[in-house]
């Protein structure tokens, strides 16, 4: 079978600055992919490109069908949908505000409107209890759960995930990651993002190694047994 999400040769621009280069990378259908590096190695800027919010060349294909470039609109009704780096929450907006934003390519279904939100307040039962609060107000953790939860009411097809653990305490780290592999073992696809490797490589079957700006390495997470041969994927 061909893969879910198929990215051949692509490269991203800021302005005149090439910060992503000929990456080729795939996510097969309910795989956890961890994509790993340091600050600066190009991670974030590969999962807005995948979304088309920079200038890019190269193809990204879902399901076999290209995903149009420069279109945040039709790769989100593609099923990419991307929780971002920070969180990106509106916080003056309540919590059920949030939640119905990510929901806005349902155009007044609310049945399925329903569904969907009936499953996100089940993964994160916390967010049931401040619907009505200032999402500005929720801790960190709670803020990451509802930039995921917001993520969820747009169904998507693969979830990506931009740091998720950033400026979060260790126990709160371990119940995000739970529950990513719990939509993860759901039969939900995943591309997770994190500097903190060894957190990615408990839940990923694949992860690719990124270095200024291109693919490092790829690597079966069950190989690497401490940060120190970790490293050796980097150096070569």
């Amino acid at each position: 079978m061909a893969p879910m999400l198929e990215v051949e040769g692509l490269s991203a621009w800021y302005g005149h600055v090439e910060a992503l280069r000929l990456v080729d990378m795939h996510v097969d259908d309910g795989e956890l992919v961890a994509v790993l590096g340091p600050n600066g190695a190009g991670k974030s800027t590969l999962m807005r490109a995948l979304l088309g919010l920079v200038p890019t060349q190269g193809r990204v294909r879902f399901r076999g069908a290209d995903v149009p470039r420069r279109n945040p609109v039709a790769a989100a009704a593609c099923g990419l949908v991307l929780v971002p780096e920070g969180r990106g929450i509106f916080g003056p907006m309540t919590v059920a505000e949030n939640l119905e934003l990510g929901a806005y390519l349902l155009k007044g279904n609310r049945a399925e409107f329903a569904r969907r939100h009936d499953r996100v307040l089940a993964l994160f039962p916390r967010l049931k209890e401040r619907l009505p609060q200032a999402s500005g107000s929720l801790s960190g953790g709670e803020q990451q759960m509802l930039a995921i939860g917001r993520a969820l009411m747009a169904d998507p097809k693969i979830l990506l995930l931009d740091e998720p653990s950033l400026g979060l305490a260790p126990r709160v780290i371990e119940e995000i990651l739970e529950k990513l592999g719990e939509l993860n073992r759901n039969g939900l696809p995943i591309v997770l993002v994190e500097q903190k490797a060894p957190l990615a490589l408990r839940l990923a079957r694949r992860a690719y190694l990124m270095s200024v700006g291109s693919i490092a390495a790829e690597i079966d997470p069950r190989t690497v047994k401490s940060h120190d041969e970790l490293a050796n994927f980097y150096l070569g």
